[in-house]
């Protein structure tokens, strides 16, 4: 990332992240689908027994296109969440290198968590309205299971059961509106603190990541590094980061979904979730879903300092690129 040795252009920063976000939720969005309905099924009610397993599943009942269901939530909100967060990390690094030195460790770490403090403005609504969305196949496939279930049980009674009607499936609207009539602004930013705890050790962790691995792959005239590098040091840093924040991914998951399964446990903050889920379902229940997270944070990020780094939006604006 940019270390401070001249000026930043912060419109072209917002062009980037904008563009390598719409890039990359668009090749990753039903892996991080399969991670959000692994990590809401609570024990005895799982429908879902891997990534692949949900992933299938998902295509035959829902189709094709059920795959990215909330997408086009992330596909509105993900340019400023993640313009916000690469420009932010740069004009934290900008500022803490004022001084001519090399950041230290400790700065670029500094750099990192104003970067995830600033993006939760965005991700939080942001995630609260996908996983509502994303959820809601999770749930409709639970209450058929159990419908089917309920009829192999009443076969010998005399009357026939009757089917429950399809629940009809929100939209983002509908969320946003509802929210908004029943719980004010808050609503949206339901899950804040969760959110927090999350992003900001993810950006502590990835950005100076990042900064070490990419530069261990510049050339020894000072140029630098090539682009496959930083494709490699964004895959390699954001499944790090991923998979260490993925406990309060769990809970941030938990606490944001608005709609329960059958006899599932309901909870009323942070504190209380982690406390149920450890004693409900141990302590691997802090892990579902990582292998699906680091799958999809390391092609995100790759594909944003893909895009960061060869200065797209430097070429549309006419601009100098700025040398990492």
């Amino acid at each position: 990332m940019f270390t401070g040795t001249s000026s930043v252009s912060l419109p072209a920063k917002l062009i980037n992240g904008g563009i390598a976000g719409l890039i990359g939720v668009t090749c990753v969005f039903p892996i991080d689908l399969a991670k959000t309905r692994l990590q809401n099924q609570q024990n005895g009610q799982r429908v879902y027994t891997s990534m692949s397993d949900c992933l299938i599943k998902t295509i035959r009942s829902e189709g094709y296109f059920g795959m990215y269901r909330g997408a086009a939530v992330n596909l509105t909100l993900v340019t400023p969440e993640k313009a916000i967060k690469l420009a932010a990390n740069d004009f934290f690094r900008y500022q803490l290198s004022k001084d001519g030195q090399q950041l230290t460790l400790f700065k670029e770490m500094l750099a990192g968590c104003g970067a995830g403090t600033c993006q939760v403005i965005v991700t939080t609504p942001m995630e609260m309205l996908k996983i509502q969305l994303q959820d809601a196949g999770r749930l409709a496939a639970q209450r058929k299971i159990l419908s089917a279930q309920a009829q192999l049980s009443g076969q010998g009674s005399a009357q026939p059961s009757v089917e429950a009607p399809a629940t009809p499936r929100p939209t983002a609207t509908q969320l946003t509106r509802d929210l908004l009539r029943s719980r004010g602004i808050a609503g949206l930013y339901k899950g804040l603190g969760a959110t927090l705890l999350r992003d900001v050790p993810f950006s502590i962790v990835y950005f100076p990541l990042f900064a070490n691995l990419n530069e261990l792959g510049r050339p020894a005239s000072g140029e630098k590094s090539p682009f496959y590098v930083s494709f490699l040091a964004g895959c390699v840093a954001g499944s790090a980061a991923a998979v260490a924040v993925n406990p309060c991914d769990v809970v941030k998951t938990r606490l944001q979904s608005l709609q329960r399964g059958i006899n599932e446990d309901t909870y009323s903050g942070f504190l209380d979730c982690a406390r149920k889920i450890l004693q409900n379902e141990g302590p691997s229940a802090f892990l579902k879903g990582a292998y699906c997270r680091a799958l999809v944070i390391a092609p995100l990020f790759g594909i944003a300092q893909v895009v960061y780094f060869l200065g797209i939006a430097e070429t549309l604006l006419g601009l100098p690129r700025i040398q990492p």
